[in-house]
């Protein structure tokens, strides 16, 4: 069997401007989210750059990983989580991002 782990992604959609949202993603954002989101094990961010279906609306996704979830849920409900969910909005000039509380299960083959 894999390893599970809990975690929450954020979909980030096409910005009207890229390059003002990558200036604000990673000066602002991320040191934020790396300052405030207690209790997270782990920050993956992803850029999307191309899919096998065409043009998608997905730009960025991040994936903030947790030892559980009560510590996923604690850092959701604390003001340090709030502030970084709502600065995601704002930066967020193609729409709201989509945030999704997940479980996982990863499987390594190698």
């Amino acid at each position: 069997m894999g390893t599970h782990g809990v975690k929450i992604i954020v979909i980030y959609p096409r910005p009207q401007d890229e390059a003002a949202f990558e200036q604000a993603y990673l000066n602002e954002h991320v040191p934020m989210a790396e300052s405030k989101l207690k209790g997270m094990t782990r920050l993956v961010l992803t850029k999307v750059v191309g899919s096998p279906l065409g043009k998608v609306s997905a730009y960025r996704i991040a994936e903030v990983y947790f030892s559980n979830m009560d510590d996923l849920n604690k850092c959701l409900e604390s003001d340090g989580g709030k502030e970084v969910v709502a600065h995601a909005a704002q930066i967020s000039s193609g729409g709201p991002p989509l945030l999704l509380v997940c479980e996982e299960e990863s499987f390594v083959y190698w």
